[in-house]
């Protein structure tokens, strides 16, 4: 669910005229809505409402400091994967405690830093990663909060490039390892064992291996505790996943989600530590393009648009499909036409919709790509030495800009030319 929706026979996000947005702002651009990530924070909270639970947000989905920021008034915490997250987490004023930093290379630098903010606990891949970060937290005289992610050798039955619990995959150590390692953290001084973590995976859309990797979850946990460990949460990770085709089947709501985890470790005792992004972020965005040109290819139909690869990658990276709405709405009622929608880069992977039935666009007309909210911005680059896009935050009738196109001579104002002698 979100809340975009036709008023009036344009396309608004919340009660903002998203024609108006493309005319004050420039497209490309993202707009997220508000309304849709409070929901969907709620949704998540409501599930687990009567659990001792905390919601950390993936920073890695949308970083956008509004984005985090409006979540944070929520309660949210944050998963974050890198240095730069952890800041970008604590200037939306996320307290240290409510977030967890997880990432198969974390540097020694990295987590000095976290260390010195407080952070709730590291996710720990490895054991040279558990060494070294022993060494790290024993040289500033702290000790470093731990929960060892287990790879449970599942499959989530998503795409393989977002699929982070089989066996094959670089995340977590082996279910059969993983005493041994706990072994091992309690032996090391610098460390305090807090917890165990497994995510299998991102867009899952069955139940099933989640509840398979929670059942061994459960397993190890009751294995620590009876040797006396004193564990105080389960990281269970994120990766529910949401309808970016209209006409495919409605993914597992949070109720159902929620259920399995009680049913496989609410009587545990222990803290829950859920880190969804997508399903909180992908539907409170949509990036609204131009059409620059109609072409009439040899074999198809081509809709060149502003927006490129580079804006969006999700097409091309993860062949995925995002819906593509027209932001007037008079022109859906037009007889279809087939045609691939491409960018201006020189990339033949340059697409957002390929083979696509869609409404007759013309040169100028407006076009809104559904569920970009996640994984979207964030993955933007400069590629072809295009600009960053802005990002828009509309709250009701109001929006902002909540960060500006990147201008030319910033873009290019980032190299350094060396100072020997032609």
């Amino acid at each position: 669910m979100h809340h975009f929706a036709y008023k009036a026979g344009v396309l608004h996000a919340e009660d903002v005229d998203l024609s108006n947005v493309a005319k004050s702002v420039g497209t490309p651009l993202y707009c997220y809505s508000t309304a849709t990530l409070q929901r969907h924070y709620r949704l998540l909270a409501e599930a687990f409402e009567g659990q001792n639970a905390l919601i950390c947000f993936a920073v890695k989905a949308n970083s956008n400091q509004a984005v985090l920021a409006t979540l944070a008034q929520l309660g949210a915490g944050m998963d974050v994967v890198s240095e730069g997250e952890l800041r970008r987490a604590m200037a939306a004023r996320v307290a240290p405690e409510k977030i967890i930093f997880a990432g198969v290379g974390k540097t020694r630098s990295e987590m000095a830093y976290a260390l010195k903010q407080g952070i709730l606990g590291f996710n720990v891949e490895s054991e040279p990663e558990l060494r070294a970060l022993n060494e790290v937290a024993g040289e500033l005289g702290r000790k470093a909060p731990i929960a060892i992610r287990v790879n449970p050798d599942v499959d989530a039955k998503t795409h393989a490039k977002i699929s982070t619990g089989k066996s094959e995959n670089k995340f977590g150590v082996p279910f059969a390892e993983a005493r041994a390692l706990y072994d091992l953290a309690a032996e090391l001084p610098a460390l305090d064992i807090v917890g165990i973590h497994m995510h299998i995976g991102s867009q899952i859309t069955d139940l099933a291996p989640m509840r398979a990797a929670f059942t061994l979850m459960r397993q190890l946990a009751k294995e620590l505790l009876a040797a006396g460990y004193q564990l105080r949460h389960l990281d269970l990770g994120g990766g529910l996943g949401i309808p970016y085709d209209a006409k495919d089947p409605l993914p597992p709501h949070p109720r159902d989600y929620a259920a399995i985890i009680v049913e496989c470790l609410g009587d545990l005792g222990l803290e829950l530590v859920l880190e969804p992004g997508r399903i909180i972020a992908a539907n409170s965005g949509v990036l609204l393009t131009r059409v620059i040109h109609v072409k009439e290819g040899a074999d198809r139909t081509f809709l060149i648009v502003d927006a490129a690869m580079n804006d969006l990658l999700r097409p091309t990276l993860y062949e995925a499909h995002h819906d593509i709405w027209p932001v007037r709405e008079d022109l859906k009622s037009m007889p279809p036409v087939v045609q691939d929608i491409v960018g201006p880069v020189c990339e033949t992977g340059d697409y957002i919709a390929l083979e696509r039935s869609l409404p007759p666009f013309s040169e100028g007309d407006l076009v809104a790509v559904m569920a970009a909210g996640a994984y979207g911005a964030v993955m933007s680059s400069t590629y072809n030495s295009r600009p960053l896009v802005p990002e828009v935050l509309v709250n009701g009738e109001d929006f902002a800009v909540v960060r500006p196109r990147q201008s030319y001579d910033e873009l290019i104002g980032l190299d350094r030319l060396p100072d020997w002698p032609a």
